[in-house]
């Protein structure tokens, strides 16, 4: 895929380069793994998991599993595009070529890169509840888990956040692959050792070890168990009760975790075998049928060795602020199975394992968005050094673009109530981006006839139907749903009207940065329009 950088004459070539500088670094077994951590059922899961509580009668089970089930639609629709133009930049290459340049830039650069800095601070959060607070709270380092509930802390984290993706990612995609193996098989073990320890130890076993360790770590006199159950008590629907309606408006709860399947869509450009729809599907489908697969099987040992009033109770108080709660840090199942061990040396090596889940999944928050970022300068609509690339296919000044700007935006979140109210809306506009390549998936075949008939998806039809189009379809649907949802109730926390608009306004910087970009190519004598009608180098 690397050849060499030279400069095209005018007029010969609408890229100025005739290789994008970037590597084809992964198989497609990174590729599979880069989207289990991107739908990280330790990290991100566990986390959803405890908004449940807030619709107490849709089963969490199920939702799960039908949500898991139904994205399939998802992973065929970007397993098709991919095939298709298997390049760097994902969404905006697709949304771009089909739809047209001006929608594919607003919609990825607001999507990918502008709202991904404010993701740092996110991640910075789970950082501190599930490996920061749990591993400070078993060293009974009570100053250190309290410093990491104070904005300082959330800002530190959040430098701890940034600066670990951008040297993973610095690393190259080679080196950055085996990182996220010795993530994954260590965060493996940790995943087994704790299924193993729900599965071998019964509920009174859990409530005699909850009580000891309340009481050693926070103090607590008495029952803890049942005094958690009384703070937090909510009539849940039990794990295998199935209620339609209920179940159904958790699902858009549900996937704030599973929606990210295709999050490495934009870095096929870098995976060997890329155009083989068959193996993108076992890459992202596989990632999501697996994790749905060992999230059902979790949530059930939760109600085996916890209880699932006592799941739904400790959540509920915590994210209430109960006054009653004998359980002050967030009922992190991983630090709750680790009390059954009965040894904090033991307990600090699982969630120093399970933190591997973690540590896997940072480089997520600007891998992908540096390879949108790079495509616009490649096509020329950012300027063209944000396209430069080391000797091992690092696209540095991409990288630059998403770690500096991440460093105020985090300072903000901390230190500005208002400002992390205004971030509400994060996920909403990372969806609508994907609504884009939806839409343009469903057209694909009419829009660009001859990119489609050449491509390997092509043969594949359901009652004359291209199967791109059905997937789409089925997709955008669940998508609309979902975008109602969280705009129409409450119970999601994410239709708040500042953060609507805060969103809005992102929207239009990248919409001027567009504009003012095609009238300075115009200038330059470069026609924009045109770079669309091609699709972009390898």
């Amino acid at each position: 895929m690397r050849t060499s950088r030279r400069t095209m004459p005018a007029g010969d070539d609408l890229f100025k380069r005739n290789a994008t500088g970037l590597l084809r670094g992964w198989s497609v077994w990174d590729a599979f793994i880069y989207a289990t951590f991107s739908i990280n059922l330790i990290t991100l899961g566990l986390f959803i998991f405890s908004f449940a509580p807030f619709i107490p009668d849709g089963s969490l089970v199920w939702a799960t599993i039908l949500s898991g089930l139904y994205l399939i639609f998802q992973a065929v629709t970007y397993a098709s595009l991919i095939a298709v133009m298997p390049r760097a930049g994902g969404d905006y290459v697709w949304i771009s070529r089909v739809l047209g340049g001006g929608l594919g830039f607003v919609l990825a650069i607001t999507g990918w890169w502008f709202i991904l800095w404010h993701w740092v601070p996110i991640y910075a959060n789970i950082l501190n509840i599930e490996v920061f607070t749990p591993l400070a709270t078993i060293a009974n380092l009570d100053s250190v888990a309290a410093f990491f509930g104070t904005p300082t802390g959330v800002f530190t984290s959040s430098m701890v956040v940034a600066v670990l993706a951008s040297l993973f990612i610095a690393l190259g995609m080679r080196t950055y692959a085996r990182v996220q193996k010795l993530c994954f098989y260590g965060g493996l073990l940790g995943l087994a050792v704790m299924l193993v320890l729900l599965a071998v130890n019964s509920r009174a076993d859990f409530t005699s070890a909850f009580n000891a360790q309340s009481s050693s770590l926070f103090g607590a006199q008495g029952n803890a168990y049942q005094q958690t159950l009384e703070a937090g008590r909510v009539q849940a629907a039990a794990p295998g009760q199935f209620t339609f309606y209920p179940t159904l408006l958790l699902i858009p709860m549900i996937v704030f975790f599973n929606l990210w399947s295709n999050w490495g869509a934009t870095l096929y450009g870098e995976v060997r075998g890329a155009s083989d729809f068959r193996k993108n599907i076992y890459a992202m489908g596989g990632a999501l049928l697996a994790t749905t697969a060992v999230a059902a099987v979790m949530l059930w040992l939760f109600s085996k060795t916890f209880g699932w009033d006592f799941y739904y109770a400790a959540n509920n108080a915590y994210w209430s602020g109960a006054e009653n709660n004998p359980f002050p840090v967030w009922p992190y199942p991983g630090l709750l199975a680790s009390f059954l061990l009965g040894n904090p040396v033991l307990q600090f090596i699982l969630i120093t394992l399970l933190s591997l889940w973690f540590f896997g999944w940072v480089g997520t928050v600007f891998l992908s968005s540096t390879r949108v970022v790079f495509a616009t300068a490649f096509d020329r609509v950012l300027p063209e050094w944000a396209s430069k690339t080391t000797s091992t296919g690092v696209p540095y000044a991409a990288l630059l673009l998403m770690l500096i700007p991440s460093i105020p935006i985090s300072w903000m979140y901390a230190f500005s109530p208002n400002f992390a109210t205004w971030v509400l809306d994060a996920t909403l506009v990372i969806a609508i981006t994907f609504l884009g390549s939806t839409v343009a998936a469903a057209v694909l075949p009419w829009r660009r006839p001859e990119i489609y008939n050449a491509s390997p998806i092509a043969r594949y039809n359901v009652l004359g139907i291209p199967l791109i189009t059905l997937s789409a379809v089925m997709f955008g649907a669940f998508l609309v749903f979902c975008l109602y949802q969280w705009i129409a109730r409450d119970t999601y926390g994410v239709n708040n009207r500042e953060s609507l608009i805060y969103m809005a306004v992102l929207y239009g910087v990248a919409t001027a940065v567009y504009l003012g970009s095609r009238l300075l190519r115009r200038a330059q004598g470069m026609d924009l329009g045109m770079v669309y009608d091609e699709i972009p180098a390898e």
